[in-house]
Parts: structure tokens; C-alpha cells; sequence
């Protein structure tokens, strides 16, 4: 991934997702925004922050990276797999009028100038550029929603509405917790082992007894290339929220006292 900074400002690009040339997008840290107290200052979800402040950070972000911050469509998370079809009629919800996108953790477009928006403090974010059919996706999973194949339910989702074929998309897989920090126990462990056999090869038994370290963003890389996803395709971040707390939100960090990231993609002419 790229660092850009822009005064203050600091978010992250792909390098292979750049390249399509067809897309503006990020994945934002805590900085250059104007948020205070456990939200400072990037906080790009509203939680308890005050909305004035929430809608300045979106201001500048979309700004920076040139997009319209009123485009912007939100949907309410819930850590499951399901996938919500963006259209036009769509623009605004969650950030300047109520979204009725309840339950979705991903959001599929083939329409310009929309702008898809999905939350993170140490889930995974998934970018899917299809540059033949002129289609993008993004989909937030989170360890449940990795058991759940999020990432290839969005894939298929987007060849039923599009025809996308998984080997000209284009991935990039965002910062979050890593091998190195999402510790879990061994009932967590059995579900990934039950649901994706493959997975065992991404999981590692740690100390103390019982514990165990899962490599998220390798169990999704993998599940895509079984979708048909060219491995080539595939841009990991190598960034851990968890290790890097002081630049990304990280829930195993500071609990529900903090801000949220976000993963940004919209469809442009350029």
C-alpha cells in the first residue's frame, strides 16, 4: 500500500487498484481530521461523536482523494454476508439522511461517482475493482464474516449483477489486526476449521495453552484465489491496526472507547 499525506491527512492506497485508473478510493488512519477526546481526530462513523465533526472528517477525506462527500452511501454492519446492490437512489444514506442498508457488510455499484463506505477498527476491508465491466465492490469481514466467505459472496454477487469474471478483478486487502495479534481461543478455532478446512494452514497455535493466532487476511486472500481470483491480483496491506494503534483505531486496543476507520472506492471517470 501507499501512504499519502496531505497536510494533516493521512490515508492509504493500492498500488494495483491505482493502476486500473478507474477508481478514486482509501483507507483512511486517525489523522487530519477534526474530531476530539477518543475520537482525534479522523473519525469517520458516528457513534457518540458529534455529527458536525463527522461530516467536516468526510468533507476533507473525500476532498483530498476527489470525490463528492455527499455521494457517500453507509450501510449498518453486523458482521454477516450479506451483499447490497448500490444505486443512485441510494446516495446519502448514513451520512446525510437515514439509510434503510440494514444487516449488509458489503456494497457492490456499477454507477459512477458513488461513493461505498464500510467501517473498521481491526475487521479486514476487501476493495474489488472490476475494470472490464467497470464495477467495484467493498466488503467488511470481520472474523465471522471471513468464515462466511464475505469476500467471495461480493465476488459472486458482482458476476450475477455484472458479469464479472474473478480473474480480471483487481484486490486490494486493507490494514487490520494480523497473525502477529488476533489471539482467539480454540471455539473460534473449530468454527473456522469446520466451515474452511483450508484455514488450518492459517492457523497457529500460541501460548498460553488453548490459544491460538489466525491470519485473517491470508484465509481471505486464499478463499478468493479458490473463487477464481488471480493471486497476481491480490494486494495485501501487511498493516496490523493492532500493532500500529497509533496510527489506525484498533478495537482489541481501546474497546468501544475510539473512533472508526473507513474504507473508501467510488467508480469515476478519469
Amino acid at each position: 500500500m501507499k501512504l499519502n499525506e496531505k497536510n494533516d491527512l493521512k490515508y492509504y492506497t493500492f498500488y494495483n487498484i491505482e493502476k486500473t485508473n478507474i477508481v478514486k478510493h482509501c483507507f483512511s488512519t486517525k489523522f487530519g481530521g477534526v474530531s476530539s477526546g477518543v475520537y482525534n481526530s479522523m473519525n469517520l462513523s458516528f457513534r457518540d461523536d458529534l455529527k458536525e465533526n463527522v461530516i467536516q472528517n468526510y468533507k476533507i477525506i473525500c476532498s483530498a482523494i476527489g470525490i463528492d462527500y455527499k455521494n457517500t452511501v453507509f450501510s449498518s454492519q453486523t458482521h454477516q454476508d450479506k451483499v447490497y446492490k448500490v444505486t443512485k437512489n441510494d446516495i446519502g444514506k448514513g451520512l446525510l439522511k437515514q439509510s434503510d442498508i440494514y444487516g449488509y457488510d458489503a456494497l457492490i455499484t456499477n454507477e459512477k461517482d458513488i461513493v461505498l463506505v464500510t467501517f473498521y477498527a481491526d475487521c479486514v476491508s476487501i476493495f474489488i475493482v472490476d475494470p472490464i465491466n467497470k464495477a467495484i465492490g467493498i466488503a467488511h469481514s470481520g472474523w465471522k464474516g471471513t468464515v462466511k466467505e464475505i469476500g467471495a459472496k461480493t465476488i459472486k454477487q458482482m458476476e450475477i449483477e455484472y458479469g464479472s469474471n474473478p480473474k480480471d478483478l483487481i484486490i486490494g486487502i486493507g490494514p487490520s489486526i494480523e497473525k502477529c495479534c488476533f489471539q482467539v481461543g480454540k471455539e473460534v478455532v473449530d468454527i473456522f476449521k469446520e466451515e474452511l478446512p483450508f484455514s488450518k494452514s492459517y492457523i497457529f497455535n500460541d501460548t498460553p495453552k488453548d490459544k491460538y493466532k489466525i491470519d485473517l487476511q491470508g484465509i481471505i486472500k486464499q478463499s478468493l484465489i479458490n473463487s477464481g481470483v488471480l493471486s497476481q491480483n491480490i494486494e495485501l496491506s501487511g498493516l496490523c491496526t493492532m500493532c500500529n494503534s497509533d496510527t489506525f483505531f484498533s478495537h482489541r486496543v481501546m474497546g468501544n472507547n475510539r473512533g472508526s476507520l473507513a474504507g473508501i472506492i467510488s467508480l469515476c471517470d478519469k
